[in-house]
C-alpha cells in the first residue's frame, strides 16, 4: 500500500477556482486513466478543464466534493447555522451560547439577565451545597447561561467556521436561492430569507467558488433544504434502523446536529410551546413566570421553543449518540430525550425478541460512565448526573 498527499488545508491561503476545477478534473480522470495519477497530472491543462466541464455538464458532481473550503461566517443568525448544519457533509465550530453571552435585543437582554440570576440562585442553593466540587463558580455560571439562553432568539447572530466541499457549497447556495423564491415558506424560514440572500451575495462577492453549472445540479436532482421537509407520515420504528418522533427545543436540535450520522426533520407546532427546565417545576410561581416570559418573545422564535422533531438513523449510530449525550456535561434536555428514545428502543426490541435487545439494556443503568468498556475522559463526580436524576 502507498499513500500520497494530494491536497491539504493551509490556513490563510485562498485557492483559486481554477485550482478547485483542476483538482476535480484530475479526480474525474481517475476512472479511465491509462497510467497512474501522476501521469494524469502531467496532461495539458486544457484537457483537464475540458474533462471538468464534461463532469459539470453530465452532473457528475461527486468529483467536485474533493476540494474543500473553510469559511468564517460572522453575524450569522443561529437559525441559518441550523439550516447549514442539517445539510450533507460538513464540519462546523460555532460560538456557543452555553459558554458566552451573545449580542441580544433589548427585551431579550432584560429577560436573559433576569433568569441568569434566578438560575444562579437555584443552582447555588439546591446543588452547590450538596456537590461543591462539581458546582464550582464556572459550572454554575455555565449551567445558568445554558438555561437562560432558551429565551434568546434563534435569529441571534453568531460566529462559526464552516468547512464544506466545492460541490456542497454550490448546492447550498442554490438551495438558499430557491428557498428565497419559495412562496410557501413557513414563518421561520421567511424570517431567515434576508440572511439567506445576504449569505448568497457574500458567497458571490467574497469567494471565487460559485459555479452556476454545479449549482444547477440542485434543480436537476430536485434537492431542497431538508430541515422542514415534510416527514409527517413517517411512523415510529425500532430495529436495526429506527425512526422516532418527539417534541424538542431549537436548542436541543442544535445539540443533536452534532451527530452527523443521524438525520433530523422538524415542523413548527400549531401553537407555541416551550421547554421548561426541570429545576423550575418545583415552583408553580417560577414555572408560570417562565412560560409567560417565553410567550412574550415567541415572535422571535426563542431557542426554548418546541418543535415536532423526527429523528432517523441506525441502531449502531444511536449507541454512538448515547456515548455523547448520556452524560452530566451534556445539555439536560437532550440527555433526557435520548433516554426516552432508549426506553422505546429497548421495549420494542424486547417485544420483537430482537437479538440485540440485551445489548441495548446495558445502556439503561445511568450515564455513559456506567457503559460497559467506557472510560470517562472527564469524570464529574456528581451522583445525580451519573444516575441521571439531575434536574439542572
Amino acid at each position: 500500500m502507498k499513500i500520497s498527499i494530494l491536497a491539504t488545508t493551509h490556513e490563510g491561503y485562498t485557492a483559486t477556482k481554477e485550482d478547485f476545477d483542476t483538482l476535480s478534473g484530475h479526480a474525474a480522470g481517475i476512472c479511465y486513466m491509462p497510467d497512474d495519477y501522476w501521469t494524469l497530472c502531467q496532461e495539458p491543462q486544457d484537457k483537464t478543464i475540458k474533462r471538468t466541464g464534461d463532469a459539470k455538464g453530465r452532473v457528475h458532481h461527486s468529483v467536485f466534493g474533493h476540494p474543500q473550503v473553510s469559511l468564517l461566517l460572522e453575524n450569522v443568525p443561529k437559525g441559518l447555522a441550523m439550516l447549514l448544519n442539517n445539510e450533507g457533509i460538513y464540519n462546523t465550530s460555532e460560538r456557543s451560547a452555553r459558554y458566552r453571552k451573545m449580542p441580544l435585543a433589548p427585551e431579550e437582554e432584560v429577560l436573559y439577565n433576569k433568569w441568569i440570576e434566578i438560575f444562579n440562585h437555584i443552582i447555588t442553593e439546591d446543588y452547590k451545597k450538596r456537590c461543591p466540587n462539581y458546582f464550582n463558580a464556572r459550572n454554575v455560571r455555565t449551567l445558568a447561561q445554558q438555561n437562560a439562553r432558551f429565551l434568546t432568539s434563534t435569529f441571534t447572530p453568531t460566529t462559526l467556521e464552516y468547512t464544506v466541499s466545492y460541490q456542497q457549497l454550490n448546492y447550498i447556495y442554490k438551495m438558499f436561492l430557491n428557498e428565497i423564491n419559495n412562496p410557501n415558506s413557513n414563518e421561520f424560514m421567511t424570517g431567515l430569507k434576508p440572511a439567506m440572500a445576504e449569505f448568497c451575495t457574500a458567497l458571490e462577492t467574497a469567494t471565487p467558488y460559485i459555479d452556476q453549472e454545479i449549482a444547477h445540479g440542485v434543480d436537476i436532482k430536485n434537492r431542497k433544504l431538508s430541515l422542514f421537509d415534510d416527514h409527517s407520515k413517517i411512523e415510529e420504528y425500532f430495529g436495526d434502523v429506527y425512526a422516532t418522533k418527539y417534541k424538542g427545543s431549537f436548542a436541543q436540535l442544535a445539540e443533536a446536529h452534532r451527530h452527523r450520522t443521524l438525520k433530523y426533520y422538524v415542523a413548527l407546532l400549531d401553537e407555541p410551546e416551550f421547554t421548561i427546565p426541570p429545576c423550575l417545576k418545583k415552583s408553580h410561581a417560577l414555572t408560570t413566570e417562565w412560560i409567560r416570559d417565553c410567550q412574550s418573545v415567541a415572535k422571535n422564535f426563542p431557542q426554548g421553543m418546541l418543535l415536532d422533531i423526527t429523528e432517523m438513523g441506525t441502531l449502531d449510530w444511536f449507541i454512538q449518540k448515547m456515548k455523547e449525550r448520556k452524560c452530566t456535561h451534556a445539555q439536560l434536555e437532550i440527555n433526557q430525550q435520548t433516554n426516552d428514545t432508549l426506553k422505546k428502543y429497548v421495549d420494542a426490541l424486547t417485544e420483537k425478541n430482537h437479538h440485540r435487545a440485551e445489548e441495548l439494556k446495558q445502556y439503561t443503568r445511568g450515564s455513559r460512565c456506567t457503559f460497559p468498556g467506557f472510560t470517562c475522559p472527564d469524570p464529574c463526580g456528581y451522583p445525580d448526573g451519573i444516575n441521571e436524576t439531575r434536574e439542572i
